[in-house]
């Protein structure tokens, strides 16, 4: 007798393959993400007056969709999908007017925020010119068409996971990557590197314009295009269909509600954050030569991408499998099972938030260089860089646990309680940040705001922990401060190797590291290989019990790793 097929939302090959799938194309994508910043600072600069009005105008996109409706796709329709997906139809008729819907509200809110770009753009900024604005308004005319083909990218790829297609959604913004490197290159080409002499702002011209923004709106649409056929390989009979009865708009449930609230708080006060460090843009351009040493959105933009690297790949990896336990205890009452989970979840992150911590911290402003550019003061740049990267650095331990013990939350079922921490923090942020805005100059405003996010990721953290421990009892503090510490000093030991590489090689004392990116991306390579050898060896020595199980996983793959990890 023949197996039955498995349902349409679970993978045919397993759960283990798609989820390998889905990793090999993000981390592919972000590999390309970070070579397309490289290129735009080559392109444009990183500490230049185009780059930061380009960067406020290609990122307003993506901040409005996830305020518009970025929650309620994650937190309402993807389980309707999922249960539209059993029906006899395969949930053609949910799907049909899912699309319909989805197309008609992001193409109505894309023209009608095209149509608003200067108010927007004025309403998001602090201190822009005149001329400064008219530049980020013809950016935002060719970059704001991004919301509607982000509304299409992510509906569409809800619908093929919700049917277990999962590699497409994953690899599409490799496509989109390819295109903008494409496109910048193509710039590149056309208008040389920016080399620091030419003066910017007055020399533009609308093809640059149209290449840089419309190259990248183009990779965005892309993006979204290439999900049209394998939605089309579903079978599924999808016509316009209009109404939303049936859609659970109305039935959203209890945790999403809450959840979706949240995420709008926290969405609302990263754009009024962002906004306060656009100031520093227009600080830049009565400094003259010395304002190159002035971190703006870029840089802020680009420090956050590299430190959020170990913390993306590592700790949400873990976290996802540790929720589902997690849950599964929390649901059935076994609370000494769920506190172990918490613990062995906030042990385990040590081991690579720690490593990546002091790398960081070693490493902030050769790292900083590869996303500076090519111009004269290119050091500067990349100093301006690192200096926010350290400062997101020292908070990235809270960070990770704080996202973890927030999931805890929800994996009880609590939507509540991460409102209230989200607004106490958010609330600290947006107050801390204006008062400062009284006293402090625009071009410090940066380094203020990540400071200011830095200490909400600690206040986040003690409150939930606090919270936690009030609610479920203790889950062994002292153990989880014992794992940091452990693989601290094993970190620090790392840290040690890698900084007499980096400045043997002038990482500080803008030397050879500084030369170029491939001589940064050298330096880089080599002290993060030896600090890894080191970490690894003094991990073992101090036989970090921890270290052995963040490797477990992988050692049930590869042989040679779990040799490489047995204490």
């Amino acid at each position: 007798m023949s197996q039955p097929s498995p349902p349409a939302h679970v993978p045919k090959n397993g759960v283990a393959a798609a989820s390998t799938i889905m990793a090999a194309g993000t981390m592919v994508s972000r590999v390309l993400g970070f070579v397309r910043s490289m290129l735009l600072a080559v392109a444009i600069g990183g500490t230049t007056l185009i780059v930061d009005v380009f960067e406020r105008a290609n990122t307003i996109p993506n901040s409005v969709y996830l305020l518009l409706v970025g929650g309620m796709f994650n937190m309402v329709l993807v389980p309707q999908l999922i249960k539209a997906a059993k029906k006899p139809d395969q949930g053609a008729d949910y799907t049909s007017r899912l699309l319909t819907l989805s197309l008609v509200v992001m193409f109505v809110s894309t023209a009608v925020l095209t149509v608003c770009a200067y108010p927007i753009l004025r309403l998001l900024t602090l201190g822009w010119s005149e001329p400064m604005l008219a530049l980020g308004t013809s950016f935002a005319l060719w970059t704001l068409p991004q919301v509607f083909f982000y509304g299409v990218y992510a509906v569409i790829g809800q619908i093929l996971n919700a049917n277990a297609k999962f590699g497409w959604y994953m690899w599409a913004p490799v496509l989109n990557n390819i295109v903008a490197i494409t496109m910048l290159i193509s710039y590149i080409v056309a208008f040389g590197q920016y080399s620091g002499e030419e003066e910017q702002l007055a020399e533009w011209t609308t093809t640059q314009t149209v290449i840089l923004a419309g190259g990248h709106t183009l990779g965005i649409a892309a993006q979204a295009a290439l999900l049209i056929w394998p939605l089309s390989r579903l079978g599924l009979k999808l016509r316009p269909r209009f109404g939303v009865r049936g859609m659970g708009l109305g039935a959203t449930g209890r945790i999403a509600a809450w959840t979706l609230l949240t995420m709008t708080i926290g969405n609302v006060s990263n754009i009024v954050h962002i906004r306060l460090i656009s100031g520093a843009t227009a600080a830049r351009e009565e400094m003259g030569q010395d304002g190159a040493s002035v971190p703006g959105e870029y840089a802020a933009n680009i420090a956050e991408l590299i430190v959020l690297l170990p913390h993306s790949v590592f700790v949400l990896s873990i976290a996802t499998v540790l929720f589902n336990q997690m849950s599964d205890a929390m649901g059935e009452g076994r609370v000494s099972e769920a506190r172990e989970v918490m613990n062995r979840g906030l042990r385990i992150f040590a081991i690579p938030i720690m490593f990546s911590t002091i790398a960081f911290l070693v490493l902030a402003g050769v790292l900083g260089r590869l996303f500076s550019g090519a111009a004269a003061d290119s050091e500067m740049a990349a100093a301006a860089i690192g200096q926010l990267l350290i400062l997101f650095a020292v908070a990235l331990p809270f960070r990770s646990a704080s996202l973890y013990m927030m999931r805890t939350f929800y994996a009880a079922e609590d939507p509540k309680t991460p409102l209230k921490v989200t607004l106490i923090t958010m609330g600290f942020g947006q107050v801390t940040a204006h008062a400062a805005l009284l006293v402090v100059p625009y071009e410090l405003m940066p380094f203020v705001v990540v400071a200011v996010w830095g200490i909400m990721n600690v206040m986040r953290y003690v409150c939930f922990h606090v919270l936690a421990a009030r609610r479920w009892g203790s889950f062994g503090l002292p153990s989880i401060i014992t794992a940091y510490v452990r693989s601290g000093w094993a970190a620090a030991a790392a840290g040690l190797a890698g900084g007499l590489i980096a400045w043997g090689m002038g990482g500080y004392t803008f030397g050879f590291a500084y030369s170029s990116i491939m001589t940064a991306a050298l330096t880089s390579a080599l002290a993060g290989t030896a600090m890894a050898v080191v970490y690894i060896a003094v991990l073992r020595a101090l036989r970090v019990r921890e270290f052995e199980e963040f490797m477990e996983p992988i050692g049930r793959r590869v042989p040679a790793a779990r040799r490489l990890v047995r204490l």
